[in-house]
C-alpha cells in the first residue's frame, strides 16, 4: 500500500483554492509522478488560482477516455491540515475530496503502464477550483469534453461502494431591489420598503420548492436597508436553485423571472441576475449499459446512486459525454475538520479501475 505514502505526500501541502502556491505544489507533485508513465502535459496557467493540468497519453484509433479529478481543497492554511491514520481510517484534507480519488486513478495508470510499458487513449484532467464552483475550469472541462467517449470522475465512493449516474444541477441567482429611503417615523408614507418587497419575492422563491421533483429552492442570505428607523431603500438576496431534470430548471427560471418582474410593493423595482453554474446530470440508459459491462469485467456488482451534490461530472455528462462519477475511495466528513477515507475501499477502487481501463487497453496491445 505504498500508494498511501504517495497521498501523504500531496495531503500534507495546504491546497485550498486561494492558495495558489500551494495547488501548484500538488500539480508539480502529480506531474511527476505522471510523467514517469509517458504522459505529455498541457499547462493551463492562471495568476489567482492554481494552473489547470492535462495529462495526455498517445493516442490511436479508438474510443478515449478521460479521467477527472481536482488538486483543490477547501480549508485555509491553519485550519485543518497534516495526515494521520489508525488501522482502518487516513484521515486529512482531502484524503476522500479528493486526493485520494486522485491516487486511486494514479495507482490504476501505474499498473497499466507497469504491465503493458504504454498508455492509450486515456487522458487526465485535473483542475484547480472544483471546491469554489469551477467557475474558471469549467470553459478548460467544456472545450475538452467533446473529444472524448467516456469521462470516470473520482469523487468519493458511496457508503456501500457505490457509483454516481446523477447529481443535481445547481443554479445561483442574486435578487436587487430597489425602493425609496423615508423617515419611518415622520415620512413612513413617502418611502418604498424593499425589505418587505424582499419578505414577499422570498416567500414566493420558496414557494416554488418541489421536493418530490428534486428541486429546491433557497435563499440563503437576506440584505436590506440603512437603519432602524429608515424605510429600506434596497435589498438583495442570494439565492440558489437545485433540480433533478431539464424540465424542472426551466420551470424554476421561468416563475424566478415572473416572480422578479412582479412589484408586489408598488414603487419597487427587481433584477435578477443569474447563472447555472453547472447542468444537471441525469442518469441515462448508456450509462447503465456501461455499468452492466463493468460488472461483467469485474465480476461484481456495482451499486448505483444520484447524488444532492454537484461536480464536474455534470459539466462533462452536459456535453453528452457518458459519464459516471464516485470512482474515488469511500470517506465521509468532507468539508469539515473530520474528513477521512476507508482504508480498505482504496483497495476496490485501483482493482475496479485497473480492471476497467485495462480492458480499453486490450485492443492496442494484441498480437
Amino acid at each position: 500500500m505504498g500508494y498511501l505514502e504517495d497521498l501523504e505526500k500531496i495531503v500534507i501541502i495546504n491546497s485550498h483554492t486561494q492558495n495558489k502556491h500551494g495547488v501548484d505544489e500538488v500539480g508539480k507533485v502529480m506531474s511527476s509522478w505522471l510523467l514517469e508513465l509517458g504522459f505529455e502535459k498541457e499547462t493551463f496557467k492562471r495568476e489567482l488560482i492554481g494552473d489547470h493540468l492535462l495529462f495526455k497519453s498517445n493516442q490511436k484509433e479508438g474510443p478515449r477516455i478521460l479521467l477527472l479529478g481536482h488538486n483543490d481543497t477547501v480549508f485555509p492554511k491553519g485550519y485543518f491540515e497534516g495526515f494521520t491514520q489508525d488501522e482502518n481510517w487516513i484521515y486529512g484534507p482531502g484524503v476522500c475530496d479528493m486526493k485520494g480519488g486522485n491516487v486511486v486513478a494514479l495507482e490504476a495508470l501505474r499498473n497499466i503502464f507497469k504491465n503493458n510499458g504504454e498508455i492509450f487513449n486515456i487522458d487526465f484532467l485535473l483542475v484547480s477550483d472544483e471546491e469554489t464552483g469551477s467557475d474558471d475550469s469549467k470553459e478548460v472541462t467544456s472545450e475538452l469534453a467533446k473529444n472524448y467517449d467516456y469521462c470516470f470522475v473520482f469523487e468519493a465512493a458511496g457508503k456501500d461502494l457505490e457509483l454516481v449516474t446523477a447529481r443535481k444541477g445547481v443554479g445561483r441567482y442574486i435578487i436587487k431591489i430597489e425602493g425609496k429611503a423615508s423617515h419611518a417615523g415622520t415620512s413612513y408614507e413617502k418611502g418604498i420598503n424593499a425589505n418587505l418587497e424582499g419578505a414577499i419575492k422570498l416567500q414566493k422563491y420558496s414557494e416554488l420548492i418541489n421536493l418530490k421533483e428534486g428541486s429546491i429552492v433557497n435563499v440563503g442570505k437576506f440584505e436590506g436597508g440603512i437603519g432602524i428607523n429608515t424605510v429600506s431603500p434596497h435589498c438583495e438576496m442570494m439565492m440558489e436553485f437545485r433540480f433533478d431534470k431539464k424540465s424542472e430548471k426551466k420551470r424554476i427560471m421561468n416563475e424566478v423571472e415572473k416572480i422578479t418582474n412582479t412589484s408586489f410593493v408598488e414603487g419597487t423595482k427587481s433584477t435578477a441576475d443569474g447563472i447555472i453554474q453547472r447542468d444537471v446530470m441525469e442518469e441515462n440508459e448508456k450509462q447503465l449499459q456501461l455499468v452492466r459491462f463493468f460488472e461483467t469485467l469485474t465480476k461484481s456488482k456495482i451499486p448505483l446512486e444520484s447524488r444532492g451534490g454537484v461536480s464536474d461530472a455534470n459539466i462533462v455528462s452536459s456535453f453528452g459525454v457518458t459519464t459516471l462519477d464516485g470512482f474515488g475511495p469511500y470517506g465521509d466528513g468532507d468539508h469539515t475538520k473530520k474528513e477521512r477515507a476507508l482504508k480498505s475501499s482504496f483497495e476496490q477502487r485501483i482493482g475496479m479501475m485497473t480492471t476497467i481501463l485495462s480492458h480499453y487497453q486490450e485492443v492496442f496491445f494484441k498480437d
